[in-house]
């Protein structure tokens, strides 16, 4: 980047007012952010005018990738009307009965304005309904950044604890005791090791958090087995399941839940719904959501938010999720399955020692030859961390977009054509990064 660049004249002007720079860590590159100017279907376009093949998708939130011409249009008329009151709206109404109607589980659904939100809403709920204080998550799953949920999220081999009995480890300073006390890690895909550990907090824990393909614990499926395990455990304990689909609702018409045989109490919901606008939500059997009914006496769960269910993005999440019909999904996915078994032909291809993982729509490349089975093997050293690094780098070079982690989210704009431009960005970027995992020694 040029030092008299826009980018960097804005940064300079950034570091003056923002920490650091900037609003969100996940921008923060070197030897400064990418600031956008536009985008259109999946192409986005810096300040300096460069076009690049967008694979991150606001970190998987857009589904129909940029300016989607039907929100566009929706969101608009919107804000003619206005865009917040203090007072209900019809549109909310209509999006709560598309989206109960759209997953066999949903009875009743809560709006909130993040992922981060939905998540805390639900632990809250869980809590409120079955009157115990704990909850349960796996190991390096991400789950936003509320106390109790992030939890062993950037745990290390330095004070991760045994596997088979994973320390709760803080991901902020200052966390407080109680809160790690409070929060119970199992490890990811091991039903045997999963249920001890659960079976020795089974009458405090009130719900036990699971995302379906957790991102940090290397982008792989939860097993039928572990989810059934971890579900028959919470029917015989008086205790609930959650899953975290704020990513993965992506990946399945009624969302990752749909492969399972088994349906959670509640869902915490955020990115796609939202059409491009901050959301979150909170979905699930009725008996468990009305906690929140404030007609309950007593009310177990107050709740509020300024911005909840406003109308520009009910509008919006409304109009998005109707358009992404089981047809898009299927196109979509289909996609998604391309470009790994591309991206995985490309390893091979380059004789590069990676493997790639996901599900649906997305997917993640990792530094080593097999892929991991749990956070513990997705964890990479900082040698490892470099290559995958310079993979990204390599891809953004030639001008293709991807999330920080090497991994990818795809629109439904996206062509064919495009997954064979990612592949080849990427096959050119393994054998730009080879001489650094051959000095590596992977």
């Amino acid at each position: 980047m040029n030092a008299s660049s826009k980018s960097e004249s804005l940064y300079r002007r950034a570091q003056a007012v923002l920490p650091g720079g900037v609003s969100r860590n996940a921008v923060l590159r070197a030897p400064c952010p990418i600031y956008a100017s536009h985008g259109r279907g999946c192409r986005v376009t810096d300040i300096e005018g460069v076009e690049r093949l967008d694979v991150a998708n606001n970190m998987a939130s857009l589904i129909h990738g940029h300016a989607y011409a039907p929100v566009v249009e929706a969101v608009t008329e919107q804000l003619r009307h206005g865009s917040a009151w203090n007072m209900a709206t019809e549109v909310e109404v209509e999006y709560a009965e598309a989206m109960t109607r759209r997953v066999p589980g949903f009875d009743r659904i809560r709006f909130v304005n993040s992922g981060t939100e939905a998540i805390l809403c639900a632990l809250k709920a869980a809590r409120a309904y079955t009157g115990r204080p704990k909850i349960a998550k796996v190991e390096g799953a991400y789950h936003g950044v509320y106390d109790y949920a992030e939890v062993s999220q950037t745990a290390t081999p330095t004070d991760w604890g045994a596997p088979e009995h994973p320390a709760s480890v803080p991901v902020c300073s200052g966390t407080p005791r109680g809160v790690l006390d409070d929060v119970i890690v199992i490890p990811f895909n091991d039903p045997a090791m999963a249920m001890a550990l659960l079976d020795e907090h089974a009458e405090q824990l009130a719900c036990v958090l699971v995302d379906p393909l957790p991102h940090r614990v290397g982008m792989i499926p939860a097993s039928d087995e572990f989810v059934d395990a971890i579900h028959a455990w919470t029917r015989r304990n008086d205790s609930l399941l959650v899953f975290d689909e704020v990513i993965t609702f992506r990946i399945g018409y009624a969302g990752a839940q749909e492969r399972y045989r088994v349906r959670p109490d509640i869902t915490a919901l955020g990115k796609i719904i939202g059409g491009g606008f901050p959301v979150g939500a909170l979905a699930g059997r009725a008996e468990v959501m009305d906690v929140l009914d404030p007609l309950r006496k007593p009310l177990l769960f107050p709740h509020s938010g300024t911005f909840s269910a406003n109308p520009v993005t009910m509008t919006a999440g409304l109009t998005a999720m109707r358009y992404f019909d089981r047809a898009a999904v299927g196109q979509l996915n289909a996609l998604g399955d391309r470009a790994r078994r591309q991206i995985a032909e490309a390893i091979v291809g380059e004789q590069m020692p990676l493997s790639v993982t996901g599900a649906g729509s997305m997917f993640r490349i990792h530094p080593t030859r097999l892929a991991p089975a749990n956070y513990r093997e997705a964890f990479h050293p900082p040698a490892l961390a470099a290559l995958k690094q310079r993979i990204v780098e390599g891809a953004l070079e030639r001008g293709v977009l991807l999330i920080e982690s090497c991994s990818g989210a795809l629109s439904t704009p996206m062509i064919e054509s495009d997954i064979d431009e990612i592949t080849d960005v990427l096959a050119a970027s393994f054998r730009a990064a080879r001489p650094l995992a051959e000095i590596i020694g992977t």
